[in-house]
């Protein structure tokens, strides 16, 4: 009878400490991955970047990652992007993680490079295939972005993008409305509320080029004004590498610098929605004004 109340004690011993070591277990890998923060970098070439590598942009940060094509998470470095092999090179991307990795010494920055040099706004849908890409940056990029998430918690957006949206009046007029629905899209295909979106200006030396740049710049100013969640990114005093569409090095290191703080900005404002949600998901507009 003592050998079988001593054994039934045992196993209930046993069981109690398993049960507290999974509990440890998991609520572990719940912080981790709450304190793994993901941004997400979309747009296009400006966003991707096409800066010349330098030897400051080899400096890797112990607690800055970035997602692979592969979907694996290696420390982040520069070129990031895999839009056009040929032509990344340094963006905003490292400069932004390392500046909020320093923020908060208790996290660690996952980034997800999207970015498809030369897609228009029009690209950002559902089933939109991308000529120049040979891709689909929309599914693309969801499907890549679901993958990462198994690692850690999205906390924010950065968005660049615009240069091939301002050829004629038409796409600049309609820019916002196509912007809230990829926006919201966004939101319902990854399940996130109140999500802090940064926007970057375009080039101001882009104006000479095309003149309705200016002009989509202050759409941008007009969306941030309007969203508590949405932040803007100046793009004033910073240079092109020559060829007066494309950042060079030292102007997207401060660019990403620019989100950075924009970002942190933003995150302590974004609390409760503040964009009409009718847009949602409403894809039809990009075929409505892309017939007319």
């Amino acid at each position: 009878m003592k050998k079988s109340l001593y054994l039934l004690l045992s196993v209930l011993i046993f069981s109690s400490c398993s049960t507290l070591r999974n509990f440890k277990e998991r609520k572990e890998q719940q912080n981790l991955k709450e304190n793994f923060h993901i941004y997400l970098l979309m747009g296009q070439s400006n966003m991707a970047g096409r800066g010349e590598i330098e030897g400051i942009d080899t400096i890797i940060h112990p607690r800055v990652y970035m997602l692979t094509t592969d979907t694996v998470w290696i420390s982040a470095k520069n070129p990031m992007h895999y839009d056009k092999f040929k032509f990344v090179g340094t963006g905003l991307g490292l400069s932004f993680g390392i500046r909020m990795a320093e923020q908060d010494s208790n996290v660690t920055i996952g980034l997800i490079p999207c970015a498809k040099g030369g897609s228009s706004i029009d690209n950002w849908i559902t089933g939109s295939f991308h000529e120049g890409t040979n891709s689909y940056p929309y599914d693309e990029a969801i499907i890549r972005i679901k993958n990462g998430m198994n690692k850690g918690v999205i906390k924010g957006i950065l968005w660049h993008q615009g240069e091939a949206d301002c050829k004629v009046k038409g796409d600049v007029q309609v820019y916002e409305e196509k912007f809230l629905v990829f926006i919201d899209s966004l939101e319902k295909d990854l399940g996130l509320i109140n999500i802090p979106i940064i926007i970057g200006e375009i080039g101001y030396f882009f104006y000479k080029k095309r003149p309705l740049a200016e002009d989509l710049n202050n759409v941008f100013e007009k969306i941030s004004a309007n969203n508590d969640c949405i932040g803007l990114v100046k793009s004033d005093s910073l240079n092109h590498k020559g060829d007066k569409v494309h950042f060079n090095s030292d102007s997207y290191r401060v660019l990403g610098l620019r989100y950075a703080n924009e970002m942190i900005r933003v995150q302590q404002e974004c609390q409760s929605p503040t964009r009409n949600k009718k847009h949602r998901a409403e894809s039809a507009i990009f075929e409505r004004y892309n017939t007319n």
